[in-house]
């Protein structure tokens, strides 16, 4: 068998992955539930005995484990651990883009509404509390936007020499836009504000 038939055999009906999968993966989800008759978003404050980002807001989610079937599932197993809510409570809409991000890996973000909060039952190891923001607020109030620098800095036994144009890349770094949105005393800002915008920015009335 020749190189080329081999290499077909190999790639036939093969699907395409994410290239660097092996970094952590993570899923979200942004819920969708009225208050008061009112459609909002409901977000968590992390506790403040976690280790890591104690106290920032994010939305319910967490690792995908190797026990998790698909990213969908991940993100409703990490609400319902969080939140308290069942499984039958939490409807999957739709998911948003992948986010690829270079220190916290790759998330799957999916919007999904939520029948009530009333059987709302907070692990507080995990959270300290909940609350919400109506989406109309967030349509009406632009966020603030900053930017933050990514520095490209070779390690130590990094071979710099061996890589052409080496001067290019001395003091070269990237440029990404962060997000704040703020509501009362709330900043709602990182990761969960970039997923924010690209909900609303995809959703938002014309």
């Amino acid at each position: 068998m020749n190189e080329l038939s081999a290499i077909k055999r190999q790639l036939t009906n093969r699907k395409s992955g994410i290239l660097g999968s092996q970094a952590m993966q993570s899923a979200v989800i942004v819920p969708l539930v009225y208050v008061k008759g009112e459609l909002s978003i409901l977000f968590e404050v992390r506790s403040k005995k976690l280790t890591k980002q104690p106290g920032e807001i994010c939305f319910p989610g967490g690792r995908i484990d190797k026990t998790d079937p698909t990213p969908e599932a991940a993100a409703i197993r990490e609400l319902t651990e969080e939140i308290g809510l069942s499984e039958k409570s939490i409807n999957i809409i739709a998911p948003l883009d992948v986010l690829v991000t270079p220190f916290r890996g790759i998330i799957y973000p999916f919007i999904g509404d939520l029948q009530s909060l009333d059987q709302l039952k907070i692990n507080h190891d995990e959270v300290d509390h909940t609350f919400t923001v109506p989406l109309s607020y967030l349509y009406e109030h632009e966020p603030d936007v900053h930017s933050m620098k990514l520095w490209f800095e070779p390690g130590v036994d990094f071979p710099i020499d061996k890589v052409p144009n080496k001067r290019s890349y001395s003091n070269r770094y990237n440029e990404i836009p962060e997000y704040f949105y703020y509501y009362q005393d709330y900043v709602i800002w990182g990761l969960t504000a970039r997923i924010l915008s690209h909900f609303l920015d995809i959703t938002k009335p014309r």
